[in-house]
């Protein structure tokens, strides 16, 4: 009901908005233009406001719970079997198992509890989707994340101890102070720990986000319009 409510966007015409955005902002960079990937934020939305975005060609989804990627993105895979998808919201270590099924990445590991959990769960599922390490780069009590200042340590022990496959870092900025500061310390943890990939950015700051070095972006509302008021 929330959802029909809520004026329908135009997610082809959005999503094509978004990729030249992003573009311009590659090339204002002075990097390749191949060298940010969009994820598409879809958490909230229906399987109906997603599908659009796949008939247009885009593959690369964001969800933010493993019971409501499980809810939608079965159905939508067996149509676009080549859709991939990235858990973007805090994963819970009794749900390891269902989330190594069902993402190609998990962006938000954040504890050794969580690390262990995920490297017996992909030994037992025969599953390895890609890693990246979140990072509370504002340090905010309320959000998820390694603080920076154990985020060196922490990288170690999912690279050398859990045999994790980590690809790089993410963070999500504190609303209201200046993002590039946190995109600078992103990187600079990512530089010192030999780490390429850097998730970063979403609808109101991705273009600051790829000047810094963002190699993902995850932008939902710019794409798929405000999420429905009552969550799913």
């Amino acid at each position: 009901m929330a959802d029909r409510e809520i004026e329908q966007p135009d997610v082809a015409a959005n999503l094509a908005t978004v990729e030249a955005g992003i573009a311009a902002a590659t090339e204002a960079a002075g990097r390749p233009a191949d060298s940010v990937t969009l994820v598409a934020v879809s958490k909230t939305h229906s399987a109906g406001r997603i599908r659009p975005a796949l008939d247009a060609g885009h593959r690369i989804f964001g969800e933010n719970r493993v019971q409501e990627a499980e809810g939608k993105w079965p159905a939508l895979k067996a149509d676009y079997p080549d859709a991939r998808l990235h858990l973007i919201g805090p994963l819970q270590s009794n749900k390891a198992r269902h989330a190594v099924r069902l993402f190609d990445v998990v962006e938000t590991v954040d504890r050794p509890k969580l690390a262990r959990a995920l490297a017996q769960a992909m030994d037992n599922e025969g599953c390895r989707p890609d890693v990246f390490i979140e990072v509370n780069t504002g340090e905010e009590a309320q959000k998820h994340g390694i603080p920076p200042g154990e985020a060196d340590a922490f990288i170690r022990a999912c690279v050398e101890d859990f045999r994790l496959p980590v690809k790089g870092l993410m963070c999500i900025p504190p609303i209201g102070e200046e993002p590039s500061l946190h995109f600078a310390l992103l990187r600079e943890i990512a530089r010192r720990n030999g780490l390429d990939e850097l998730s970063m950015g979403m609808s109101a700051d991705y273009p600051i986000a790829v000047r810094f070095g963002a190699t993902i972006v995850r932008v939902g509302t710019a794409i798929f319009g405000e999420r429905p008021a009552v969550d799913q």
